[in-house]
């Protein structure tokens, strides 16, 4: 095996625990903050989860400001708006509480504050100019992993299209796993931040930037969700499996924060720019149909993938093994009433040219297994349409 030179690097600091949110005030003592900001969407605001977090800002005599205007795929606009929010009340701490919609546009909020210009002008890797504000997470949801990646998305609503921003000032400085926040989701939305999870791990695991570090983390986040996303989304309350659906999350993030990830989120942002989609269940729902394009590029690694899921691989050849991958997922999906095909979540062929176009635009094309053209993502994404495996 020809080794190759990498990096790792992660400088956020991890508290886990149930309850934890509630010494949320001393937890951001370290960062001496004046007044903090904290960015949320409604949904959250509504269900009262916000409650014990500002209780335990109080007891640290912690000033704070709510702006709660998070959308999914959050846009350009939101951010800027919250940027001015954010200087209008002389906040200088950022602290997300939510999904990655609500961390993403937290991680764009602090960088606006101290950068030039408008977040757009800094797509791709390394733009930034200066650090963000310091920046905490608390996710709400066991999806996206925004808390532990240096990276956010953002859709131009001019263009219909999702914008990453890369640079390592995005990594949080703290995030704070707190089941507890996560016991009430519904099924629908345990789910598909889950199986969010549970691509982050399989796209990062197979990247061709992958590095021994990263795939560890990856194949474990995926050995984990493989055992316990059943248990939350039917039981729902069991304390323990939620805990480790947050840590899960937390690290197929910062596996993929190193490699990068591939074909599926490559394709599943231009669904969330077009068509609006939860970005959760348009990964799941393409997912299966990747991994059969990736299938002749990587067969070791999806049997590895199968095994992680809990498929008896033992006597199989390396590509019977990473087709019981497949099988896993497909089983998963069907378990957990997610379409298996994209015209049910509500994508359309009249947009294919932008659709591949934009997909093609993605980094992650760049570092999927598999060598990808432009017609092998029309082919995906036909074939995703109409629920066919190939």
């Amino acid at each position: 095996m020809k080794l190759h030179s990498y990096k790792f690097f992660i400088p956020t600091r991890v508290e886990c625990g149930r309850d934890i949110s509630m010494r949320t005030g001393e937890l951001l003592q370290p960062f001496a903050p004046g007044r903090v900001l904290i960015v949320t969407d409604p949904g959250v605001r509504r269900a009262n989860l916000l409650e014990n977090i500002e209780s335990a800002l109080q007891a640290q005599n912690l000033n704070y400001e709510i702006f709660d205007q998070v959308e999914p795929n959050p846009s350009a606009e939101t951010i800027h708006k919250g940027a001015d929010f954010l200087k209008d009340s002389k906040c200088d701490v950022v602290l997300a509480v939510g999904g990655g919609s609500s961390i993403d546009t937290a991680k764009g909020i602090a960088a606006m504050a101290t950068n030039p210009g408008h977040i757009l002008d800094y797509e791709g890797v390394g733009k930034l100019q200066n650090p963000p504000l310091p920046l905490a997470a608390i996710p709400t949801t066991a999806g996206t992993g925004s808390e532990g990646t240096n990276s956010t998305v953002v859709t131009n609503k001019e263009t219909l299209f999702k914008t990453a921003v890369l640079s390592p000032y995005l990594f949080p400085k703290l995030a704070i796993l707190d089941p507890s926040l996560t016991i009430r989701l519904p099924q629908e939305i345990t789910a598909a931040t889950g199986m969010d999870a549970l691509t982050h791990g399989i796209e990062s695991y197979i990247s061709k930037a992958a590095n021994p570090v990263s795939q560890a983390l990856a194949i474990h986040s995926i050995k984990i969700i493989g055992e316990n996303l059943s248990n939350a989304y039917f039981v729902g309350t069991d304390i323990a499996g939620r805990e480790k659906m947050l840590e899960a999350a937390f690290m197929a993030g910062a596996a993929f924060a190193q490699s990068r990830l591939g074909n599926v989120h490559a394709i599943s942002h231009t669904f969330g720019g077009v068509f609006n989609i939860a970005h959760g269940i348009a990964n799941a729902t393409l997912l299966p149909f990747v991994m059969k394009f990736n299938l002749p590029a990587c067969p070791e690694q999806m049997k590895d993938i199968a095994a992680a899921l809990g498929k008896d691989v033992s006597g199989l050849s390396a590509m019977q093994g990473a087709e019981k991958a497949i099988e896993a997922v497909l089983e998963m999906n069907q378990a957990f009433k997610i379409p298996n095909n994209i015209k049910d979540i509500g994508v359309t062929l009249d947009q294919l040219p932008k659709l591949v176009e934009d997909s093609m635009r993605s980094g992650n094309v760049l570092v999927n297994p598999r060598l990808t053209a432009a017609n092998d993502i029309q082919t995906i994404i036909e074939n995703a349409y109409h629920g066919i495996l190939g």
